[in-house]
């Protein structure tokens, strides 16, 4: 994961890192920082949730389902079905990337 984040501009990696510190402060014991599809990942039991640097924006992908639960605070956002578009002009929403993460490990220990 260290690996790709020194990819970027150094702006760049200070997101990136930011957001990593931000998941990985939720996220279980036993989680593993993996890269899955290109990103980097975070594994806790299966896949947890994904984050990458874009031109533009931070992509951060945690399945379709807390999409949906946190519309609401998403709707300033781009979107897809299963991912976000976090524009790195705006301040990066660390707090809603917690709460969503904290949303996938309830989730998975279903």
């Amino acid at each position: 994961m260290e690996e790709y984040i020194n990819t970027f501009p150094e702006a760049t990696q200070k997101i990136l890192r930011e957001v990593r510190d931000a998941i990985r402060s939720v996220v279980p014991e036993g989680t593993e920082e993996i890269m899955a599809y290109g990103m980097p990942t975070f594994k806790y039991k299966k896949n947890l949730v994904h984050f990458a640097a874009w031109n533009n924006h931070l992509g951060f992908y945690p399945t379709p389902k807390p999409l949906v639960v946190f519309q609401e605070r998403l709707n300033a956002f781009e979107g897809s079905k299963g991912a976000v578009k976090f524009p790195y002009h705006l301040p990066m929403p660390l707090e809603l990337i917690k709460d969503i993460t904290r949303f996938r490990v309830e989730e998975v220990n279903k």
